[in-house]
């Protein structure tokens, strides 16, 4: 664990962690690869995990019955996934590996857990997600528009 701990603790997503948090927080954490072409996940589909990127790029993306286009392509040192985190808990777009990428995993029912139990954790959590979450949010916005063609 000490490995995975090291990680999550110097990744920048957690930059500032207070050491206790980041002990808890690895004890959610896995190590996974995704190859190119693979799905992180599917819109959808519970939100059992989010993702520190150590390597690779991820498109997120939405889908259209005659087409998908990319939100927003993520890469090393950025997270992906924040759903995990919001009930009803199900994923808002499509993750797509776009080569072999690296991350850890963090289990999200393990970690809602340590969340509730620690409300300070939770805060903290919450402090980081949010930023993450409206950025992505104007994305989709700025996408939606350029897809649709509305222009002020």
């Amino acid at each position: 664990m000490e490995g995975l701990e090291r990680i999550v603790r110097e990744h920048p997503f957690f930059a500032g962690l207070k050491e206790e948090f980041c002990e808890l927080i690895s004890g959610c954490a896995k190590n996974v690869r995704f190859e190119a072409g693979q799905y992180l996940f599917h819109e959808g589909q519970t939100a059992d995990q989010f993702y520190l990127l150590r390597s690779g790029h991820v498109a997120l993306q939405m889908s259209q019955p005659e087409r998908t286009f990319t939100v927003q392509t993520v890469g090393e040192d950025e997270i992906v996934g924040a759903s995990w985190l919001v009930p009803p808990y199900r994923w808002g777009f499509d993750a797509k590996a776009l080569e072999l990428t690296r991350a850890i995993a963090m289990d999200a029912v393990c970690l809602r857990g340590k969340c509730e139990g620690d409300h300070d954790l939770g805060y903290e959590m919450m402090k980081r997600f949010m930023p993450v979450m409206i950025q992505r949010l104007q994305a989709t916005r700025l996408q939606i528009l350029d897809v649709y063609g509305v222009h002020n």
